[in-house]
C-alpha cells in the first residue's frame, strides 16, 4: 500500500479578468514613473522591470491593486486552511507585493521567498511564448543516486513542473518551494504581480 508523505502544494484559481486592463495601465504606468525600480532593475540584470525592491506601498497607490489583495487573501486564507497551518487564531498577511514587467529574452533565475509562508503570483497579461513558471521538486539535493523521472510521470513524481500561465491566473505556493521564469520568447513584455504573505 501507498501513501503521500510530504506533498508540495500549488494552488491554482482564476480570478475576474475584468480589471486585468486597469492593471495593466497601473503597472505600465509605475514601471514608467519608479526610476529607482528600474535602475534595480537594470543593476540586477533583470529583463525589464520589477517593483519589488522600490515600491512597498502599492496597494496604497492604486485601488485597483488593493482590490486585487483583497480577492487574493481570500484565497491565501483557503490555501492555509488546506495546509493546516496552526497560525494561533490569526490570518496570514500580506508582507510585501511587486510588480513585475518582463520584457523579451527576460529570465527569473529559479529562487525562493524567505522569510515568507506563502508565495504567489497573478497574471495580468501574458503573450503566447512569454514562458513558464517552473517548480522544482525541494528534495533534489538529496536524490544523490535516484534514476530519473520517466518523461510521462505524473505530476507528482516529476522532478520539475512547469505551468504555463495565462491572464486572471493565480498561483500560491508554500514560499520555501524554489522556482523560476523561463524566458519571454514573446515580443510584448510579460506583466505579473507577485507577492508574499507571512
Amino acid at each position: 500500500m501507498f501513501q503521500t508523505l510530504f506533498p508540495t502544494r500549488l494552488y491554482r484559481a482564476g480570478l475576474p479578468g475584468a480589471r486585468n486592463i486597469l492593471l495593466e495601465k497601473t503597472c505600465l504606468s509605475l514601471a514608467a514613473e519608479d526610476r529607482a525600480g528600474r535602475r534595480w532593475a537594470r543593476e540586477h540584470g533583470y529583463g525589464g522591470y520589477t517593483s519589488y525592491a522600490s515600491l512597498n506601498d502599492l496597494t496604497r497607490r492604486a485601488s485597483v491593486i488593493e482590490e486585487l489583495e483583497r480577492d487574493i487573501a481570500r484565497h491565501v486564507a483557503q490555501f492555509a486552511r488546506e495546509a493546516q497551518f496552526d497560525l494561533g487564531g490569526r490570518r496570514l498577511t500580506l508582507d510585501s507585493l511587486w510588480v513585475n514587467v518582463m520584457d523579451r529574452h527576460a529570465i527569473h533565475a529559479p529562487h525562493i521567498h524567505p522569510h515568507a509562508a506563502v508565495s504567489g503570483t497573478y497574471y495580468v497579461r501574458v503573450p503566447p511564448r512569454a514562458g513558464n513558471i517552473r517548480f522544482e521538486d525541494p528534495r533534489l539535493a538529496m536524490m544523490m543516486a535516484a534514476p530519473p523521472r520517466k518523461k510521462s510521470a505524473r505530476l507528482e513524481n516529476r522532478s520539475f513542473v512547469e505551468v504555463a500561465p495565462r491572464p486572471g491566473m493565480l498561483l500560491l505556493w508554500e514560499s520555501w518551494l524554489r522556482h523560476g521564469v523561463e524566458p519571454n520568447k514573446s515580443a510584448r513584455s510579460r506583466i505579473s504581480i507577485s507577492f508574499n504573505y507571512a
